[in-house]
């Protein structure tokens, strides 16, 4: 009921920066938040950041300073503004959203992931 796309992935140098994009779709009735995580190879999946229906912020602490996540409410859209990316940043970056569908009690969507690649 719920589908989010992903877009602003690819390969840039260390030192660089990168904007992704995330726009949710279908049966939304309310968001309790959205935000990003990523997964490296052979690791697990960890938080990058997170903003939820009020506004408020969390990042993980290996972005904190470089990373800043933003939205747009009115096209249901967040974005990841990454600079100073490094190589340890490489990873496939998943879109979440965290709420409700009509039907359906608050629950976690996933978008498909957008591949980051930081190397010289």
């Amino acid at each position: 009921q719920v589908q989010l796309v992903e877009s602003g992935g690819g390969l840039v140098q260390p030192g660089r920066s990168l904007r992704l994009s995330c726009t949710a779709s279908g049966s939304i009735f309310s968001i309790d938040a959205m935000g990003w995580y990523r997964q490296a190879p052979g690791k697990q999946r960890e938080l990058v950041a997170v903003i939820t229906s009020i506004g408020s912020t969390n990042y993980g602490d290996s972005v904190k300073g470089r990373f800043s996540i933003s939205r747009d409410n009115a096209k249901n859209t967040v974005y990841l503004q990454m600079n100073s990316l490094k190589p340890e940043d490489t990873a496939v970056y998943s879109c979440n959203l965290r709420g409700r569908t009509w039907v359906a009690a608050a629950r976690d969507y996933w978008g498909q992931g957008t591949q980051v690649i930081v190397s010289s």
